[in-house]
């Protein structure tokens, strides 16, 4: 199986639900993803992600305010037959921030981390459903600490 090696960002922000994810949908692809890429070369994981990110969704990545989650990998999302390898950093949204789509992007939208069960309308790529949804929303201090929650 051939390997495809990218770098994304899980940006969060608190909503009425606890937490939320910002997914974007590339053109011509099905499946939500983090947005983020592939690297170029001599390409350091800052480098590329801040590529990507003002490319995708408008963003200026700081690696200073980001946390690198660690390095993932599962069948990937729009090219049958591919493993994805992802290196992920996990940053909160400045209060506002609300990222463009680029021209290589479809859709984005903010994704409430608690509410994500499977939405046949908004289907994820299986490495956000198999290895990051998980481990945000066990790590999320964003979470409501109310009962019940």
């Amino acid at each position: 199986m051939s390997r495809i090696r990218v770098a994304a960002l899980a940006l969060v922000r608190p909503d009425a639900a606890g937490a939320a994810l910002r997914v974007v949908r590339k053109r011509g692809s099905t499946r939500f993803m983090l947005p983020g890429g592939t690297f170029e070369d001599g390409e350091t994981d800052a480098a590329c992600l801040a590529r990507e990110l003002r490319e995708e969704v408008g963003l200026t990545f700081d690696p200073k305010a980001a946390v690198r989650l660690g390095r993932f990998e599962a069948e990937a999302a729009n090219d049958p037959g591919h493993v994805v390898g992802a290196t992920v950093y996990r940053q909160e949204a400045a209060p506002g921030l609300n990222p463009v789509r680029g021209a290589e992007i479809e859709d984005v939208v903010w994704l409430a981390l608690d509410d994500i069960a499977g939405d046949p309308a908004m289907p994820l790529a299986p490495l956000l459903t198999r290895e990051l949804l998980p481990r945000l929303r066990a790590a999320s201090p964003l979470r409501s600490s109310s009962p019940g929650a």
